[in-house]
């Protein structure tokens, strides 16, 4: 058979050819037409390795234009705006999308924000404002006014003129919304549409006006998961009273989708929220000691209950050496039955109890089926291995591996339950049940390992003499 070629994909790490370019000396316009050949990202990567005078001789380079479209890359904005005269830095401002502008913004000190807002032109500073007046977890705070919006009952080449009018301010052209002749929003146009229609085609013949939407008030984390299903490029975000207000664009939905999953899982690693990878010490510190508190009490309890069990350890020394293995593998479960559930809840936003309780029974199944073939196999294999390597009688060796067994299949099917049901029981009752699912399911699969591992030791090898 011919051997087919393997072709790997390039570090495409343009840094050291932009630096170059930059520092090459040669005339303004030049470096500006050769930087034109890099993508805006590609420029921003190459930025913390300039000097503060190169970062200035770049503006000149760029143009405002040029350097807008570069800035919402960069991870330093704020202090490269930092270094501008307070018109200068508007001048940028005012030619990014004011969610954009919003950001790079909020990265400066108060004083020059004030300053640089001074300078803004009413009406990018009034979508400013707009943007800065919602709640951080309300759609209206993620929302773009880069958009193109037709009014209805105008001709496809009245339409297609508006279009070619606006196309140069707001690039988000792929979507065309139609509001009525009181601004509120009618329904939208796709590009391609618009395109091959005939001059003579009814503008209402485009429109669909069951095109989905979020209102500014409306919290992500509840709506998220129904937008990003619709794979539109834009989502229009509307006011109480029906205007179109913003857009929510693809790139934002998939930033979003990425910030509630880190959320979620700070949450699962009980931290109180996400951290930051600049963050000071002690103010990561604050952030997971109070509940580092909390699981010690709760490991606590766990040991006190270990504790009840003293002489179990004491006549039969052997069986500690098997706990790690009843806890392992109960936490494993109930770890994988929390994760599924609460990728269950959050893709669907209304869940019947009986939906819910079929999601329980059935995470209950996998459970007891799987710790019924895992304690099995850890009968065989504990079994043999204090048989033969441990030096006990058959009796002693199958009763032990019996009960590690037994109560392996136990564990793992009460954790199973336990992983699906608390997280459940949080969602009934109007809590994230990422919140404290984690490490509370951690605790109770621990406090249930251990009681059924020792109880059925006690049980089953001290009160048989075995």
């Amino acid at each position: 058979m011919e051997e087919r070629a393997v072709y790997k994909t390039e570090d495409r790490d343009y840094r050291a050819d932009i630096l170059e370019v930059i520092r090459s000396g040669r005339e303004a316009e030049e470096i500006r037409l050769l930087l034109e050949d890099y993508h805006d990202n590609d420029i921003a990567s190459a930025f913390e390795e300039l000097s503060a005078e190169e970062r200035g001789a770049l503006l000149h380079i760029l143009g405002i234009e040029g350097m807008s479209s570069v800035l919402p890359f960069l991870d330093d904005a704020g202090e490269y705006l930092s270094e501008l005269d307070a018109d200068e830095a508007a001048d940028i401002i005012e030619q990014m999308d004011a969610d954009e502008a919003l950001e790079a913004l909020d990265e400066l000190d108060d004083d020059v924000r004030q300053e640089v807002l001074e300078h803004l032109e009413d009406d990018i500073k009034g979508d400013i404002e707009l943007l800065d007046s919602y709640e951080d977890d309300e759609f209206g705070s993620k929302m773009s006014t880069n958009f193109i919006c037709v009014s209805r009952g105008i001709s496809v080449k009245a339409a297609m003129k508006a279009l070619v009018a606006e196309a140069a301010q707001n690039d988000n052209i792929y979507t065309i919304f139609v509001k009525n002749g009181d601004g509120s929003f009618y329904g939208a146009i796709d590009l391609k549409d618009l395109i091959v229609a005939r001059s003579d085609t009814p503008l209402e013949e485009l429109i669909y006006t069951n095109f989905p939407y979020v209102y500014d008030k409306d919290i992500i984390s509840e709506n998220i998961e129904r937008l990003r299903a619709y794979s539109e490029e834009l989502i229009p975000v509307l006011s109480s009273g029906g205007e179109l207000l913003g857009v929510i664009t693809a790139i934002d939905i998939a930033e979003i989708v990425d910030e509630e999953l880190g959320d979620d899982y700070a949450k699962l690693a009980a931290l109180s929220s996400e951290q930051e990878k600049d963050e000071g010490i002690l103010a990561s510190m604050k952030k997971r000691v109070p509940w580092l508190i909390i699981l010690l009490f709760l490991g606590l309890g766990v040991s006190a209950v270990v504790g009840f069990f003293e002489n179990v350890v004491k006549e039969l020394p052997m069986i500690v050496a098997f706990q790690s293995l009843i806890l392992g593998m109960a936490g494993n479960v109930g770890t994988q039955s929390l994760a599924v559930t609460v990728r269950y809840l959050g893709s669907n936003e209304e869940l019947s109890l009986r939906e819910q309780l079929m999601l329980t029974v059935k995470e209950t199944r996998v459970a007891l089926l799987g710790g019924f073939a895992l304690g099995l196999f850890s009968f065989a294999i504990v079994g043999a291995y204090l048989l033969l390597l441990g030096g006990y009688g058959a009796g002693v060796a199958f009763s032990v591996a019996a009960c590690v067994g037994a109560a392996l299949w136990f564990a793992m099917t009460v954790s199973g339950f336990t992983g699906a049901a608390i997280p459940l029981c949080f969602y009934r009752l109007g809590i994230d049940p990422a919140v404290a699912s984690g490490p509370l399911i951690t605790t109770v699969n621990d406090l249930v390992a251990v009681i059924s591992y020792y109880g059925l030791a006690w049980a089953l090898l001290l009160n048989f003499g075995a």
